[in-house]
C-alpha cells in the first residue's frame, strides 16, 4: 500500500462500486478461526454470514488445514483443467462412498467454473439439451446467480436492469410461500403445463431452491416438493434443485430435498462445498442425463485441487457416519435451540416471525414498523456479530452460522441479536397473535 494509506482506503481508492458486504461490514479483517472474525485493530467478530453460507465447517477448519499445508509441501497440483488427478479421483471417491451411495443416489458429477451461477449455467444448458425445448420455470424470490441464464431464473429485478430483453424464456411461478402469503403454485404449474391452450411451451426444466436464501428464507413445503417431483415426471420435464447455499448440512441434512424423499435430476452445489471456503462447483446428474460431448461445457478453473482436497477431507470427516450421524444430528439440535431461543427470548415478544430450517434461519422484520432487519444487522456489527440481511426489501435478518459454531457462541450470537431488537423497540414488546411460529420445519 501507498505510505500513509489504510487498507480502507486503499479498496476506496482502487476497487469497483459494485462491492457491497465491505460496505455493510466495514472492518479491515485479517484473521479468522472457527466462527470468529479478527480485524486490524484486534475487533473480534462472531460470524453468522459465513460467506453467505460458503463457510459451514468454519474459518480454518483443522481437519483440513494441515491437509492443504501437506498438499502444498509436496508441490501438489493447484490447476489441472479436467485431467485426472488423485486429488480429484479422492474427492469423487468420498462423495460417492460417504454422500450419493448412503442415500441411495446415483448421479454422474461435472465440475463446472467454480461459481455457484456457472453451476446453474450448466444445469440449464443440459436440460435444454435433453429436451430439445427451451422454457425454463422458476419460482419468485429464487437466486441462482447472475450470469445471463441464471439471472433469467433470479426473480429480483435489481440485478435484471437494462437486461431483460437479453435473457432466455424464463417463466416465473409464485413460490408456495412469500410476503403475499401461501399460493397453490403447483396448480398453476399444472394448468400451464396441461393445457394445451396456456401459451407456454412445455418447460425444458424447473429450476427451484427447496429453501429460498436471499428470497427471505421461506421453506418449501414436503407436500410441495412432492408434488412437483410428481408433475415433472409425468410431463417429462427435467426437475433441477439449486442447492448452492441450502445444501451440504445446512438445513439439518446434506441435501435440502432429503426430508420430501425426492431425488432431481439435477442438483447444483457449490458454496460449501469446497470444504475451505476455496472456489468450487458441482452439477450432479443423474446418469441417463449426461449427454455431455467432450468439451460442451468447460472452463479453464473446474479443476481447483485444493478445493478437491479440502472437500475430500470434510466428506471423510465430518459426513463418513451416515445419513444421521453426530454431526448432522449436532447440526439439527443446535438449530432446534436455537429456534427455541428466538422464539421464547424474541418472536413473543415482538410481531417477528421466524422462519428456516436447521442453521439457515430468517427473522422477518415486515410487520415492525420502523425495526427494521438493516438496523438490526447494524447494531449487530457494533457489537461484534455479523449477520446480513435477504428478501425483497431487506426485511429480513438471515442468521447463517457455521455447522461447526460451538453452543456457547451460537447463544452468544443470538443474544446478540434480541439485544439489537430490544434496543431499537425500546424494551417494549407486546406478544403477537401467530407472530414468530417456528412450525415443524425448523425442527428437523
Amino acid at each position: 500500500m501507498t505510505a500513509g494509506m489504510t487498507a480502507g482506503m486503499t479498496v476506496e481508492m482502487h476497487e469497483s462500486g459494485v462491492r457491497s458486504y465491505s460496505r455493510t461490514f466495514p472492518g479491515v479483517f485479517t484473521t479468522a478461526k472457527n466462527e470468529l472474525l479478527r480485524s486490524e485493530d484486534g475487533t473480534e467478530y462472531l460470524d453468522f454470514l459465513a460467506g453467505a453460507g460458503t463457510l459451514n465447517y468454519g474459518h480454518n477448519p483443522e481437519p483440513v488445514k494441515q491437509r492443504l499445508i501437506d498438499y502444498l509441501s509436496n508441490d501438489g497440483l493447484t490447476h489441472g483443467l479436467d485431467l485426472v488427478t488423485t486429488a480429484k479421483a479422492g474427492f469423487l471417491d468420498a462423495f460417492s462412498r460417504y454422500i450419493l451411495a448412503p442415500r441411495g443416489m446415483n448421479y454422474r458429477i461435472q465440475f463446472s467454473s467454480p461459481s455457484g451461477t456457472n453451476a446453474v449455467e450448466a444445469a440449464l444448458k443440459l436440460a435444454r439439451l435433453v429436451t430439445g425445448r427451451g422454457p425454463v420455470v422458476a419460482f419468485s424470490g429464487g437466486f441462482h446467480g447472475v450470469s445471463t441464464g441464471a439471472l433469467a431464473a433470479t426473480g429480483s429485478a435489481h440485478y435484471k436492469q437494462g437486461l431483460y430483453a437479453t435473457l432466455p424464456n424464463t417463466v416465473h411461478l409464485p413460490y408456495p410461500d412469500s410476503p403475499l402469503g401461501e399460493f397453490d403454485s403447483l396448480d398453476l404449474l399444472r394448468r400451464l403445463v396441461e393445457d394445451p391452450s396456456a401459451g407456454l411451451e412445455k418447460p425444458a426444466a424447473v429450476l427451484i431452491e427447496t429453501v429460498q436464501g436471499e428470497g427471505g428464507v421461506y421453506v418449501a413445503p414436503v407436500e410441495f416438493l412432492r408434488g412437483l417431483r410428481e408433475i415433472c415426471d409425468r410431463h417429462g420435464i427435467l426437475l433441477i434443485v439449486d442447492d448452492i447455499q441450502a445444501g451440504c448440512g445446512r438445513t439439518g441434512a446434506f441435501f435440502s430435498f432429503e426430508r420430501a424423499g425426492i431425488v432431481p435430476d439435477v442438483v447444483t452445489l457449490s458454496k460449501a462445498i469446497g470444504g475451505y471456503g476455496l472456489p468450487m462447483s458441482v452439477v450432479l446428474i443423474k446418469p441417463e442425463y449426461d449427454i455431455w460431448l467432450p468439451g460442451q461445457h468447460n472452463g479453464t478453473f473446474r479443476g481447483n485441487q485444493l478445493a478437491f482436497i479440502a472437500a475430500e477431507s470434510v466428506i471423510r470427516h465430518y459426513w463418513a457416519d451416515g445419513t444421521d450421524g453426530a454431526f448432522v444430528r449436532e447440526v439439527r439440535a443446535k438449530g432446534r435451540a436455537a429456534g427455541e431461543f428466538l422464539t421464547t427470548a424474541l418472536t413473543s415478544r415482538y410481531p417477528v416471525a421466524l422462519r428456516g430450517l436447521g442453521l439457515m434461519l430468517g427473522l422477518d422484520f415486515s410487520r415492525t414498523g420502523d425495526m427494521s432487519a438493516a438496523k438490526v444487522s447494524q447494531l449487530c456489527f457494533d457489537r461484534g456479530l455479523i449477520v446480513e440481511t435477504c428478501g425483497r426489501a431487506d426485511e429480513v435478518l438471515k442468521l447463517l452460522p457455521p455447522l461447526t459454531v460451538t453452543e456457547e457462541n451460537l447463544r452468544r450470537g443470538l443474544e446478540t441479536v434480541v439485544w439489537a431488537v430490544d434496543q431499537l423497540g425500546g424494551a417494549r414488546a407486546e406478544a403477537t397473535a401467530g407472530a414468530g411460529v417456528l412450525g415443524e420445519v425448523v425442527a428437523v
